[in-house]
């Protein structure tokens, strides 16, 4: 069968579902394999798109076997036919060959042609499907920007694009977050999963990894490699501890990653709806790096370090221990996760009470 419009609106349904012509022309064979069925009851066909001639060719298969018997043992999904009745069609033929035979579609039943559009639309949606679960995928672990379409008492409802839509529970939001129908904010990807309805994307803002992705897409020298994120620590919606080391002696990694006029970092504290972010620099110095750490608190003296333990006792004036230890121990217990050290403080005096030398 020739049909030139046949090929013509593969072109237009690939550019119209963002589908390659090839998956599309897979899905038609597809297809017509199931119309072909449903005219003939079985499925021993070879179908063949010919774009270059504008052709639809349709094959009717037979495995040609002895006028004895049926080969028990051939591929079952091809049609059997003796050779005595096989050489009725094409007088050189064998035991063992297939014998083809065209069939013009244009005979196959009005309910083999509903068959035919009905598989080939499930075919294109299940592409399409596969297709956007691929996309998101790849941004699984990854920050995405979303729009707010909608809200109830429990979940936020995002479009994520690619004519997708997804959930964030209000308990996976920051609880500064206040957003509005229409506005558009950052989350991370947890998990993408594949469904029956289709691709199922699963969205945070608590999980630090946030965070790393806001300082790798708003600077450009954490982007490149020359400010790294060494240790992040998270209290989501309230504080944030990151530690970054420079790898170049040229540039400031604090200064890189607060920027001009704190451009930089009130840009990130924004994206997290008001979240505090503190900045330390890291060492590859056991005590620098300890010190480091409980910023803001100024720190005396870093001692009782046992490397293989992770543990030290850090030194602080008797006015900054509060400052040191932070509200309810956060800033602390920030500093011990950022690091992987586990760290004890001391006030001056405390210390000297005990006879610890600093």
């Amino acid at each position: 069968m020739v049909s030139k419009e046949f090929f013509r609106l593969l072109e237009v349904i690939a550019e119209e579902r963002g589908i390659s012509v090839d998956l599309i022309t897979d899905a038609f064979i597809k297809g017509m394999v199931v119309a072909f069925k449903k005219s003939k009851g079985h499925t021993s066909c070879r179908v063949e798109l010919n774009p270059d001639k504008n052709e639809i060719l349709v094959f009717e298969q037979h495995l040609v076997v002895p006028d004895e018997g049926y080969d028990l043992e051939a591929d079952p999904t091809l049609k059997q036919m003796k050779l005595s009745e096989a050489k009725q069609r094409k007088n050189r033929i064998k035991v063992g060959d297939i014998l083809e035979e065209s069939i013009n579609p244009k005979e196959f039943s009005q309910t083999a042609v509903v068959n035919l559009k009905n598989v080939l639309n499930q075919n294109l949606k299940n592409i399409e499907k596969e297709n956007v679960y691929q996309f998101f995928k790849a941004k699984e672990k990854e920050m995405v920007i979303a729009k707010v379409i909608g809200e109830d008492e429990e979940y936020y409802r995002l479009d994520l694009g690619k004519e997708l839509t997804t959930l964030l529970p209000k308990r996976e939001a920051l609880p500064t977050d206040k957003f509005v129908v229409g506005e558009s904010i950052k989350v991370y990807i947890a998990s993408v999963e594949m469904k029956t309805k289709g691709p199922k994307v699963l969205v945070t803002r608590l999980d630090k990894s946030l965070v790393t992705r806001l300082f790798e897409n708003l600077i450009p020298e954490v982007k490149s490699g020359v400010v790294e994120i060494m240790g992040i620590a998270r209290d989501p919606g309230d504080r944030t501890k990151v530690g970054v080391m420079s790898n170049d002696k040229n540039v400031d990694a604090i200064g890189a990653c607060i920027g001009e006029e704190s451009a930089r970092i009130k840009e990130i504290v924004r994206a997290l709806s008001g979240e505090k972010v503190d900045l330390f620099l890291w060492s590859t110095n056991e005590r620098d790096l300890i010190a480091n750490s409980l910023q803001p608190a100024e720190v005396l003296s870093v001692t009782q370090i046992n490397p293989i333990k992770r543990t030290a006792l850090a030194i602080v004036k008797d006015d900054k221990l509060s400052l040191a230890i932070g509200k309810g121990g956060q800033n602390v217990k920030l500093a011990v996760q950022a690091i992987n050290w586990k760290i004890d403080i001391k006030s001056a005096s405390m210390a000297e009470a005990e006879g610890i030398l600093f």
